[in-house]
């Protein structure tokens, strides 16, 4: 079986970041640990959110990682898609907004 760069089991060593900095991933591990307490905003909506954000950002662990939590915590794969439609459409909307930009540059060089 092929390889791929990421390798899913790499998600449980996740933790092992501390071996070459202990104090710093102590206090990201602490602080990540705290963001994702029930607040504001539930465990589960907070959940959704990450797994909106990582499809977003790309990253293949956060999407199994935040697949399998929100499915823990109660969403249910309607919810899951619609977070990741909803990444989708503010990723596609960066894009294009910067098409002002693009735009005005037009005009500045057609003067």
């Amino acid at each position: 079986m092929k390889k791929t760069y990421y390798d899913p089991a790499d998600l449980a060593k996740f933790g092992d970041i501390a071996e070459y900095q202990k104090p710093l991933a102590d206090s990201f591990f602490k602080y990540y640990g705290e963001v994702f307490q029930d607040g504001a905003l539930s465990k589960r909506e907070k959940s959704l959110i990450a797994l909106a954000v990582a499809h977003a950002i790309q990253c293949p662990y956060c999407i199994d990682a935040y697949t399998t939590d929100g499915l823990e915590k109660g969403a249910s794969e309607e919810q899951m898609m619609e977070a990741v439609h909803v990444a989708a459409a503010i990723r596609g909307g960066a894009s294009l907004v910067h098409a002002t930009q693009m735009m005005s540059k037009v005009d500045e060089v057609s003067m």
